[in-house]
Parts: C-alpha cells; sequence; structure tokens
C-alpha cells in the first residue's frame, strides 16, 4: 500500500472523532456545584470568562454535597469530576481520605494590588487540599404573608411553636441544626461547641430539636426552602442566605431572612483526586479563587469573598443595582449575632452524630 495512504488511513481511524488529523482534542473539564441561583452565578461570573481566558470547556454538573460520590468514583479509578464545591467539613474529610489533591498554595493568583494569596486570603479559609471561595451563612426565612401580628426575629422563635404556629422547613442533615437548637435552647454563642461536645448537650440539642420535629418538612437540595415560603407550605425555613436573596431580589419574594444566629461557613474548592485533567483542573481553580472572580459571584447572588481584596469589589447587585452590604452574611450589621461553623469538630463527630440522627428520624 503506498505510503502516504497508510499514513492517512492510520491518521482518519485514530482520530476520527477528533476535527481532523494534527489538531489537538478540545480541552475540557467537569465542575460540580450546588446548581440552582448560585450554579447560574458562578457560571457566569466564572465558567464562561475561564473559558474565553483559557479555551478550556466547563462541562457542569449539580449534587447535594457530601463525599459519596467523589469517594465511589475515587475508589474504582474512574474519574468524571474534576472540581468540586465543597462545604468546609467535607473538604477537610475528603482531604484526610485521600480523596482530594493536595493545593500548593504558591500557584494562586495574588490580589489585584500584588498581595500574595496567602496573605490575601481570610483566616481560615485555605486547607491543605481547598480553597476558600465565598462565605455563606445557614440563616432562616419566613414569608411576611405567612404571619400576622409579631413577626420572629431570634433563633428562639423558630422553635416557638406556640407564637408562630405552622409548618417549619429544615435540611435532613444533623450539621448546623443542633448548633441552632442549642442557640434556641439558651446556649451562649461563644459556648455552643463547648456544650455539644458534651454527650448532655448533644442530648440537650436532639431534645430540643424534638420539640417542632412533628411540624418539619425536611429539605435536601437548596432550591427547596425558597420554594416551600412561596408555595406557604411552611411558616419558616432554614436555608442557605443566598437562595433567598436571589428569591427576594429576582421574583420579588415577600421574604425575610432573620440573621440572629446565622451560622457563617466559607465554602471551599477542592480538585478531585487522580483526575487526569489537573492540569486544566489547576488551572480552573487559580481561576476561580481569583479576588475578581469571587466577586463577579458576590456579584450576582449574596455570598461574601473569601479574599479581603474581593470585599471591596462587590458594591452593587449586577441585575437590579441594589446595594449588596445588607444582604452579605459577612456585612457588620449581619455579624452581631453569628455563629462561626465549626468544621473540626463536625469531622470528628460526624459519623456518630449521623447515625443518631438518622435512627431519630425514623423514630
Amino acid at each position: 500500500m503506498n505510503h502516504h495512504i497508510q499514513q492517512s488511513i492510520t491518521c482518519l481511524t485514530g482520530i476520527l472523532l477528533i476535527a481532523g488529523c494534527n489538531t489537538e482534542p478540545s480541552r475540557s473539564i467537569t465542575a460540580v456545584s450546588w446548581g440552582g441561583s448560585y450554579g447560574h452565578a458562578v457560571n457566569e461570573g466564572v465558567n464562561i470568562p475561564f473559558t474565553g481566558e483559557t479555551g478550556i470547556n466547563v462541562k457542569v454538573e449539580d449534587y447535594n454535597g457530601g463525599l459519596a460520590q467523589i469517594r465511589a468514583q475515587v475508589e474504582i479509578g474512574m474519574i468524571h469530576w474534576d472540581i468540586v464545591d465543597l462545604e468546609f467539613a467535607d473538604a477537610v474529610r475528603g482531604c484526610d481520605e485521600g480523596l482530594l489533591e493536595p493545593i500548593d498554595i504558591s500557584i494562586l493568583p495574588p490580589g489585584p494590588d500584588g498581595t500574595p494569596a496567602i496573605e490575601d486570603f481570610m483566616d481560615g479559609t485555605l486547607t491543605r487540599c481547598g480553597i476558600g471561595k465565598l462565605y455563606g451563612s445557614g440563616v432562616y426565612a419566613y414569608n411576611k404573608e405567612s404571619i400576622s401580628g409579631p413577626k420572629p426575629a431570634t433563633m428562639a422563635d423558630f422553635f416557638d411553636l406556640v407564637t408562630f404556629p405552622g409548618r417549619r422547613g429544615m435540611r435532613r442533615v444533623p450539621q448546623v441544626n443542633l448548633e441552632w437548637a442549642l442557640i434556641a435552647d439558651g446556649v451562649p454563642l461563644d459556648q455552643v461547641y463547648a456544650v455539644l461536645d458534651t454527650p448532655d448537650g448533644v442530648d440537650r440539642a436532639f431534645a430540643k430539636l424534638e420539640t417542632i420535629k412533628d411540624e418539619v418538612i425536611w429539605w435536601e437540595a437548596g432550591a427547596q426552602p425558597p420554594q416551600m415560603l412561596a408555595d406557604k407550605e411552611v411558616v419558616m425555613t432554614t436555608a442557605y442566605n443566598g437562595r433567598i436573596f436571589n428569591a427576594q431580589v429576582l421574583e420579588n419574594q415577600p421574604f425575610v431572612i432573620v440573621w440572629d444566629g446565622q451560622v457563617l461557613d466559607v465554602g471551599q474548592v477542592g480538585i478531585v483526586a487522580g483526575t487526569p485533567r489537573l492540569k486544566e483542573a489547576l488551572e480552573y481553580l487559580a481561576f476561580a479563587t481569583r479576588a475578581e472572580s469571587m466577586a463577579r459571584i458576590g456579584s450576582r447572588i449574596s455570598y461574601s469573598p473569601a479574599r479581603k481584596s474581593g470585599m471591596p469589589l462587590v458594591t452593587t447587585h449586577l441585575t437590579t443595582g441594589i446595594d449588596m452590604a445588607p444582604h452579605m452574611p459577612a456585612s457588620p450589621a449581619n455579624m452581631q449575632r453569628v455563629l462561626h461553623y465549626n468544621a473540626a469538630w463536625w469531622v470528628d463527630h460526624q459519623d456518630e452524630i449521623n447515625e443518631r440522627f438518622s435512627a431519630w428520624l425514623v423514630q
């Protein structure tokens, strides 16, 4: 067979799915996040500009948190997720289990003024396998149309079925719910984890949850709480602050956030261990954790940047032009009675508490 014909056949059969011979395949990664209004903000604020700058396509998948899907991929060695938005405790735990790639902080870009990344990130937002991205908070909210007379103003009010009768919405996990139960039961904010660190404290938290259990509708996805409020399926519900914000400003829903007892946490971004697309994932990570990228998200949904230099970049809401400061969880006015989520405590106690919570749910 003619040498040139043979070469052509080899080329065609070997790379038929690529658009022609001698063409480098298009690079892509899969980025996994929380979906919904937050997912839209990430897509517009990070994914689209990232592809525009690097040529790397971003495939998006949604999930509800946890490590089960990451663990399954790593254990069988078939990695199809590359970069994942993680709750802080899951980032720490996933790193300990070898499910996430360690990250060298030196690869991260400096702040806009040249401040090295290590100095620009807020204290406590960096871990061995996770890079802080945004501060969000667990709050509760109510629909003004569902409550006549006095309005809820404290965490204790959420648990008060006499003054505020009706259904409650809560996420179907023990995390944060136990903390709120203790706050509602009168435990000072600076003592919540010390109390929770004792068997009596855990019993006390479950006992408080028991007082409203029959009225609770459990949710799993972040889109559910605003929908339950809009449908008046519940009188009030715990929620991610950004989901309520979007319903308030984009859908004109008459929702009110109660910031008392908000649990402030920093979401991290991590890379799945063993991804064959590590180079692209690291490029995405560096881009997504720029101050400007965090601010593009924060201008679309009310989550505060994890970089000091990112905070001043968030001024008004991109779509409506409203001032973002009153809606940001890390704003001084909303930090009057805040509990900082203790991820280390949950990493140490998660298995036993999850087991007890699951058993309690079906009692």
